[in-house]
């Protein structure tokens, strides 16, 4: 079996939508456009540094952890030492351009930003493809439940593991 490192190497692809073709260039170049845009109407400061990040996320299509960005950063002149990656990451993710995979410890662009959404995350537990996905759950459900025992909800992160229609196949076969 290969290792869990080699094995997210080869196979987090992230994509707005995982199993369809689409203009990867065209992609990456709407999305910096929104976020871009979102900053600008927000007042928050996409720096070159942070822009690059989220560039390296988009680039990659897939879930890359904090020393993946890490190494892209310093092959690029940006430095070596983790605060540069984590800082440019947390940021990101602060504001919703970028998300936090928890299961994989591992970082994806966004497929929606700029929009109000709950994500979840489909992993496949096999090649651990991960696909960003709409969550149309009422939040009554978690607040109402939260709310029940005095406890404030402030973020909710949805992970669920199961089988890609690839890997549903291969293990037909």
């Amino acid at each position: 079996m290969a290792s869990w490192a080699a094995a997210r190497e080869a196979a987090l692809a992230v994509q707005p939508d995982i199993f369809a073709r689409h203009d990867h260039g065209d992609c990456v170049r709407r999305t910096l456009e929104t976020v871009e845009a979102d900053c600008t109407a927000r007042g928050l400061r996409l720096t070159a540094l942070r822009r690059r990040v989220l560039e390296i996320l988009l680039e990659a299509h897939r879930a890359l952890g904090a020393y993946d960005v890490l190494a892209r950063l310093a092959e690029e002149g940006y430095g070596s030492q983790p605060p540069v990656a984590y800082r440019a990451l947390d940021f990101l993710v602060a504001h919703g351009f970028a998300h936090k995979l928890q299961r994989l410890n591992a970082f994806v662009a966004c497929a929606h930003p700029g929009e109000r959404h709950r994500p979840a995350f489909l992993i496949c537990r096999t090649c651990l493809a991960v696909q960003e996905a709409h969550l149309d759950m009422p939040s009554e459900g978690i607040a109402g439940a939260a709310e029940a025992v005095g406890f404030t909800v402030e973020r909710v992160v949805v992970e669920a593991e199961g089988l890609c229609p690839e890997c549903q196949a291969a293990e037909r076969a």
